[in-house]
C-alpha cells in the first residue's frame, strides 16, 4: 500500500492536486518512506504545468500523529546522517506552487512541523497541534522550534515545546498558528474553496508572492523590500500581468494562462 494517495484532478477541477498521507493504522506517523514519497509526489506536481495549488491532508483521526519512533528508537547520531533523513524535509522548501495543510485530529511533532512547511494550515475544529519531543526525551528536528517561534512567538513556542502540550484549534488561530478554522466536517469543502480561489489567481504572481512572502523571514525590513519590488517588476514581464490589468479595465473576468 502506497504511503501516500493522490487525486487530480481533485474535485474536477483542472489546476487542483490533492494529496494525502496514507498510514492510518500509525494515524500517518511519518516514516522516511512516507516523506521520500511525499517528496517525489509534489516535484511531480510542481513540474506540472496544470497544478497551480497543491492541499496536503490526512485523515480524519490524525494529520499525521508525529515521526516513526520505531524507526528511531535504537538509531544513533551516523545512522540519523546515513539515513538523510531530513533530506526530504530540505527539498519540501523547493517547491514553489502553493500547499494547503487541511488539517484534522491530531498534527503532533513531525505532523505540526509537516503543516508549518505548507503555505498556510486550514484546521478543522477538532484539530490539535503541539510538539511533544520532550516527553520522549527528545527535541524537535524538523523545524518545530524555529517555526513554531517565527509562527506564535518565543514565549508560546518555549512553553510548548518545553511541557509537550497540545493546544487545539481554536487557541492555535488566536496564537497565529492557523489561518483559519472551519467545522472538522466541511474541512475538505472549506479547503477546496479557498484553494479554487487561489487557482483562479495568476500563477506566476502567486509562486512569486510565495517566495517573498518566505523572504520576508530570512532578510532585514530593507533587504525584504527590495527582493519584493524585484518581483513587481518580474510580474510586467508576464502575459497574466497584462491579462488582469485590462480584464479590470474591461469590467470582465481575466483568463490567465500561467506564463
Amino acid at each position: 500500500m502506497s504511503n501516500i494517495l493522490c487525486e487530480f484532478p481533485y474535485n474536477d477541477h483542472k489546476h487542483i492536486a490533492l494529496v494525502k498521507l496514507n498510514r492510518p493504522k500509525v494515524l500517518n506517523a511519518l516514516s522516511t518512506d512516507l516523506m521520500r514519497e511525499l517528496v517525489d509526489k509534489l516535484f511531480e506536481l510542481d513540474d506540472n504545468p496544470e497544478v497551480r495549488v497543491i492541499i496536503l491532508t490526512g485523515n480524519d483521526r490524525a494529520f499525521a500523529a508525529g515521526a516513526d519512533i520505531a524507526q528511531m528508537v535504537e538509531a544513533t547520531p551516523i545512522d540519523q546522517i546515513n539515513n538523510n533523513r531530513f533530506r526530504s524535509w530540505q527539498q519540501l522548501a523547493q517547491i514553489t506552487k502553493p500547499i494547503i495543510a487541511a488539517v484534522n485530529g491530531y498534527a503532533l511533532g513531525g505532523g505540526c512541523e509537516l503543516a508549518m512547511h505548507c503555505d498556510f494550515i486550514i484546521a478543522g475544529d477538532s484539530a490539535k497541534f503541539g510538539q511533544p519531543e520532550i516527553k520522549i526525551g527528545t527535541t524537535p528536528g524538523a523545524g518545530g522550534t524555529q517555526r513554531l517561534t517565527r509562527a506564535i512567538g518565543k514565549s508560546k513556542a518555549m512553553m510548548l515545546a518545553m511541557t509537550g502540550e497540545m493546544i487545539e484549534a481554536k487557541q492555535a488561530l488566536d496564537w497565529g498558528l492557523v489561518a483559519k478554522v472551519v467545522p472538522s466536517t466541511t474541512l475538505m469543502q472549506e479547503t477546496y474553496e479557498t484553494a479554487k480561489n487561489i487557482a483562479n489567481k495568476a500563477p506566476v504572481a502567486i509562486k512569486l508572492i510565495k517566495e517573498s512572502v518566505n523572504k520576508a523571514f530570512e532578510m532585514s525590513l530593507s533587504d525584504g523590500v527590495d527582493f519584493e519590488r524585484r518581483n513587481f517588476y518580474l510580474t510586467f514581464s508576464s502575459s497574466d500581468q497584462k491579462e488582469g490589468m485590462r480584464a479590470f479595465l474591461e469590467k470582465r473576468d481575466p483568463e490567465y494562462k500561467g506564463n
